[in-house]
C-alpha cells in the first residue's frame, strides 16, 4: 500500500495506490451500480443512501451517509469521466449538469483500475483547490477513512465473482 500527501507530484493531492484481490470487472460493478455502492461506501457502522446516481460525465453523484450516533453527511457532488472498468472522476465542486456547487470540502476524485495478476491496481487521487483544504481533509481522516472504505471495496468486490 502506498500513500502520500506533499510527496505527490501535487502538493494538494492525497493519493492512496494499492494492490487488490478483486479483478477489475467486479471493483467496476461495485463501483457502476448504486445498489451495490452503498454497501461499502462509507466505513461501517456508517451506512450509505445513494440520493443520485447518473454515471455519465455531467450526472449527478449523490450520496448521503449516516452515523449510528445521528451525525450525517450529505455529499452531492457530479461525474466528471467515466471510461468503463478504467477511470472513474467525480468532484464535489459540481452538481448534475455543471452546476457549480459550494461544498463543505471541494475536491475532485480520479480513481483508476488496471489488472493486476488476478486481482487490480486500484489508485485513488483526490485533488484539492489548495494546500488548505488537503491539509484540511487529511487531518479529518483522510487515509483511515478511505483505505477503510478501499479495504470493503475490495472485500464486497470479491463476494460479486
Amino acid at each position: 500500500m502506498s500513500q502520500s500527501a506533499a510527496g505527490t507530484a501535487d502538493s494538494r493531492d492525497l493519493v492512496i495506490s494499492r494492490v487488490l484481490r478483486a479483478p477489475r470487472a467486479a471493483l467496476w460493478r461495485a463501483w457502476s451500480e448504486p445498489e451495490l455502492l452503498k454497501e461499502w461506501w462509507c466505513p461501517r457502522p456508517w451506512t450509505t443512501e445513494v440520493r443520485a446516481f447518473d454515471l455519465q460525465p455531467g450526472g449527478a453523484f449523490h450520496t448521503f451517509m449516516q452515523g449510528p450516533d445521528g451525525n450525517s453527511s450529505d455529499n452531492p457532488g457530479c461525474f466528471l469521466d467515466v471510461v468503463p472498468q478504467s477511470r472513474l472522476v467525480f468532484t464535489s465542486m459540481l452538481t448534475a449538469g455543471w452546476r457549480p456547487a459550494k461544498p463543505w470540502l471541494g475536491f475532485t476524485a480520479v480513481i483508476t483500475m488496471a489488472d493486476e495478476g488476478t486481482g487490480s491496481q486500484y489508485i485513488a487521487r483526490v485533488m484539492h483547490p489548495d494546500d488548505a483544504a488537503r491539509e484540511q481533509h487529511e487531518k479529518l481522516g483522510f487515509f483511515d477513512g478511505w483505505n477503510t472504505v478501499i479495504t470493503q471495496l475490495d472485500d464486497f468486490a470479491c463476494t460479486l465473482r
